[in-house]
């Protein structure tokens, strides 16, 4: 069960969840979601508690890498950010965000994602991940 008012905490988790924590601990969730809701890749698998959060594990040591607050997480980042906030509020609060074109994300060094609405510029998604994630042999599950 997700806590969707629990805080988004940047390198650790959100929801009761916890970064690194291994997939099996969360067999009792993801044994009850459709199949729609897995979208699976050569080294990574996203499944995706519809409209709470999506987890994203890696497939070679089964590691949770990444959380991602979808529309209905009511928790917030630093006791003040939050989905459907204006990235301008965020940007103000945060600094540290910039706008990677490639990925179309405001990255933090802080270990944080934040995708927009391109139409109203406000906060769809925060995303929360491992130190990792930018290393050479990440796909592998070296980590």
């Amino acid at each position: 069960m997700v806590l969707l008012n629990a805080p988004i905490v940047p390198w650790k988790g959100m929801g009761g969840i916890s970064l690194y924590s291994h997939i099996s601990e969360y067999y009792d969730i993801i044994i009850n979601l459709n199949e729609a809701d897995a979208l699976f890749g050569k080294a990574r698998v996203r499944y995706e508690i519809k409209d709470e959060v999506d987890l994203w594990f890696n497939l070679f040591n089964g590691k949770l890498y990444k959380i991602t607050a979808l529309k209905n997480y009511n928790g917030k980042l630093f006791d003040k950010i939050h989905i459907g906030m204006p990235i301008e509020e965020v940007l103000e609060i945060e600094p540290s965000f910039e706008y990677e074109d490639f990925e179309e994300v405001y990255v933090s060094p802080k270990g944080i994602y934040i995708e927009t609405d391109p139409v109203e510029h406000t906060v769809l998604w925060i995303s929360v991940f491992i130190k990792e994630i930018d290393n050479e042999d990440f796909d592998e599950g070296k980590w």
